[in-house]
């Protein structure tokens, strides 16, 4: 029905040219005289122009889009050159290229610079350009090109969509930090004391730089006179580190904050040779098993790209639901960035256990806790677990910090 619609208006544009033609024609005839006859043989080139557009086959022209690349990392500066190509030089006064951007892309849009007119003539090729400078993290799909052309009076308007398809993705943000396995005790009172993870004193397996907290034997003198900073031993780990790792995918405006932040946790315990589980439950469930290495980080980081805050579960009872499946001691870790009631009473049922836990709470730089707030938090510290709250800006440093309080 709409394309009976289209060819119906396309055919009454036509008759409206031949018409107009007729009428200055007629006009030249019965009026006489230079003025009229000028305004005949005027009309009839932009009529004729006309009804030759209107046939012009927009079939003709080829696009092709070109990206610079097709993985991204959030922020990264993203660039996009669409090509035309033709093989009839027919002269086309103006074309309008748009560039069909999804809706998570276009609110991010500078300038509107995915759709510019374009003033081809008898070119047979046209290029343009366009740049988003920082690029929004997820998985994009690029559909097509919209094309639209005219003539001069806006007698004959043309327009098609070219199914141009592209894919890219674009993975989370990350915040290079160092790990440090940390068992949360508290001895008497609100004390706590963190231990480190022991170590074969036997093997060395390389150097870093010294950080408070490290034991005076472990200082490599050798190196450090080398290269006239501390410098501590690195050693095997003498036990095997498994960590259990959620995330909190309730609809929240620090969601992003999240995502960066467990991407950047993730990166530095596989990077210290732990191993890790990932369990992450909204509208779609994703929970990969415990695994260590390069290929374990790149399918959670696939998983980032994507993931959206859209569960219509409370987080508590999601981890609640998922801890009754497990049994082997592991140290487990929340990221999220609300505290709730429902947090206090999961904390509670972690220390029955027994278990390792450590909860993370993310914030934007600048936001302040309420008092509510403050008052869950350190009725999850009487539980015997570990709880801080982490803004942004400060991921790198929140081992660090913790390994001084």
């Amino acid at each position: 029905m709409r394309r009976l619609f289209r060819k119906l208006k396309e055919t009454g544009k036509l008759v409206n040219i031949f018409l107009l033609i007729a009428a200055t024609f007629v006009y030249a005839m019965f009026q006489g005289g230079f003025v009229s006859w000028f305004l005949f043989y005027s009309f009839i080139p932009f009529g004729l122009y006309s009804f030759v557009l209107s046939i012009y086959p927009l079939k003709d022209f080829k696009l092709n889009r070109h990206i610079n690349q097709t993985e991204y990392v959030a922020g990264e500066k993203f660039e996009a050159t669409i090509v035309i190509r033709r093989k009839i030089p027919f002269p086309l006064m103006y074309v309008i290229v748009e560039e069909l951007l999804p809706a998570q892309l276009k609110k991010y849009e500078q300038s509107k610079q995915s759709k510019v007119i374009l003033f081809p003539w008898f070119k047979r090729e046209l290029t343009y350009k366009y740049v988003f400078n920082a690029i929004p993290r997820g998985e994009h799909f690029l559909e097509g090109i919209r094309f639209k052309t005219g003539d001069l009076f806006g007698l004959i308007e043309k327009e098609t969509i070219a199914p141009v398809r592209d894919q890219f993705i674009v993975y989370p943000q990350y915040v290079d930090m160092v790990y440090r396995q940390l068992e949360s005790r508290f001895e008497q009172g609100m004390t706590s004391s963190n231990v480190r993870l022991q170590r074969d004193t036997a093997i060395a397996i390389g150097v870093r730089d010294y950080t408070p907290g490290d034991r005076f034997s472990w200082i490599d003198w050798k190196a450090s006179a080398r290269r006239n900073n501390i410098m501590t031993k690195e050693f095997e780990q003498q036990q095997s580190h498994d960590v259990i790792l959620f995330m909190d995918r309730t609809k929240s405006a620090h969601f992003e904050q999240v995502v960066t932040f467990t991407a950047s946790l993730t990166k530095a315990i596989l990077r210290k040779g732990a191993q890790i589980s990932f369990i992450s439950i909204g509208e779609d469930q994703a929970i990969f098993p415990l695994k260590d290495g390069e290929s374990q980080q790149q399918v959670i980081y696939h998983h980032l790209a994507k993931v959206k805050d859209n569960s219509p579960i409370p987080f508590s009872q999601i981890v609640e639901s998922e801890i009754k499946k497990i049994y082997q001691p592991v140290t487990f870790m929340l990221v999220t960035s609300e505290l709730s009631q429902d947090t206090i009473q999961l904390a509670g049922r972690f220390s029955t256990r027994n278990a390792d836990l450590q909860i993370f709470v993310i914030k934007e730089k600048g936001t302040q806790l309420t008092q509510a707030e403050m008052g869950i938090l350190g009725a999850i510290r009487k539980h015997n677990v570990f709880a801080k709250v982490i803004y942004e800006g400060q991921f790198a440093d929140v081992f660090y910090e913790v390994s001084r309080s």
